[in-house]
């Protein structure tokens, strides 16, 4: 009975790793960078929906990783950036301030 317990404890355990060890990491554009013509760059890859947020934040906000703003989650936004600068981190718990989730956006 206990051995029982023991690999149903350790199948839960292993199905809790198994998307940590597909998930990947892409750069729009790749080495070119986002930039015109990346139309195509998501061709060949494949995406989840749902694993992140985009929270636009103030640049305090930015600095604290603080997810107060304006958080986009359909996965089909689109965000108008401001002229001057635009700070966007991901909404999840840790995301940013663990993991570097953030970016600055100068738009002239």
């Amino acid at each position: 009975m206990s051995k029982t317990i023991a690999l149903v404890l350790l199948l839960n355990f292993l199905c809790l790793l198994l998307p940590a060890t597909n998930a990947a990491t892409f750069n729009v554009g790749d080495a070119g960078g986002w930039g015109f013509g990346v139309s195509s760059w998501p061709n060949g890859k494949s995406f989840k929906a749902g694993a992140h947020t985009v929270v636009a934040v103030s640049e305090p906000n930015f600095n604290a990783c603080n997810p107060s703003g304006t958080t986009f989650t359909s996965g089909n936004d689109q965000i108008t950036l401001a002229r001057g600068k635009n700070f966007f981190i991901c909404g999840i718990p840790g995301h940013c301030s663990s993991f570097g989730m953030k970016i600055a956006i100068t738009a002239n």
